[in-house]
């Protein structure tokens, strides 16, 4: 059984979700630290003006404490005018897209609800990508498992208490994953081999790396799982 996790992150790109596909069983990491200045609170989408970042704006612990994702509030969560310019900027930006009337509900109505906690906005917005893209890989919150320990520990102890024997990892990992420790821990290690594909976007010229949501609007197409 293949294993995959990644961070709950917010409008997270396609390779997040070609990883989820070519999954078993996907681990949210929700109980990891939250990262400033990473994908966890924001992503880029494609504007008139090109490329831009939309930022979710969250709480910071007075005394600079790292905290887990799972406890990151949203800032100003009662009338959110960051969400609200959000959903005013994704509709600006792809209301003339081929596809944008068949997902465009499901959007605006996610960004007109009152959001406390990052997680829970990202993972409404992550459960609404996985029904239009067609993913039924099982998730499990790594929050709700008993595995502990750091990076390569943890991710082992998951695999194990799931019983995974293969561990699909994303290429940036391979700085810091022992290969040779997870083999002897019975698990073989698999890096994602995402392409990230061309298709034909909005406002000129392509640009690689955006939010799912572009592929979304412009193709409305689905992920396949490889052989």
């Amino acid at each position: 059984m293949i294993l995959g996790a990644h961070q709950p992150n917010y409008l997270p790109w396609l390779g997040f979700f070609d990883k989820m596909v070519q999954s078993d069983v996907f681990v949210i990491s929700d109980n990891l630290q939250f990262e400033r200045h990473d994908f966890q609170n924001r992503n880029r989408i494609k504007t008139p003006q090109g490329a831009k970042w939309l930022t979710v704006p969250v709480k910071h612990d007075g005394n600079g404490n790292l905290m887990p994702i799972n406890d990151v509030e949203i800032a100003n969560h009662s009338n959110l005018p960051g969400l609200k310019r959000h959903w005013e900027t994704l509709r600006a930006s792809y209301v003339g897209a081929s596809f944008w009337k068949e997902y465009c509900d499901f959007f605006e109505g996610v960004y007109r609800q009152e959001w406390t906690l990052l997680v829970d906005l990202n993972m409404a917005l992550i459960e609404g990508f996985r029904k239009f893209l067609r993913i039924d890989t099982p998730l499990m919150k790594g929050s709700s498992l008993c595995a502990t320990g750091q990076k390569n520990e943890l991710i082992i102890a998951q695999c194990k208490e799931l019983g995974a024997d293969v561990y699909l990892s994303g290429v940036g990992a391979k700085s810091y994953l022992d290969v040779d420790f997870f083999r002897q821990e019975g698990i073989e290690v698999r890096f994602q081999d995402f392409q990230q594909p061309v298709y034909r976007q909005m406002h000129g010229e392509f640009v690689s790396c955006l939010s799912a949501v572009d592929f979304l609007f412009c193709t409305g197409r689905t992920l396949e799982k490889k052989c």
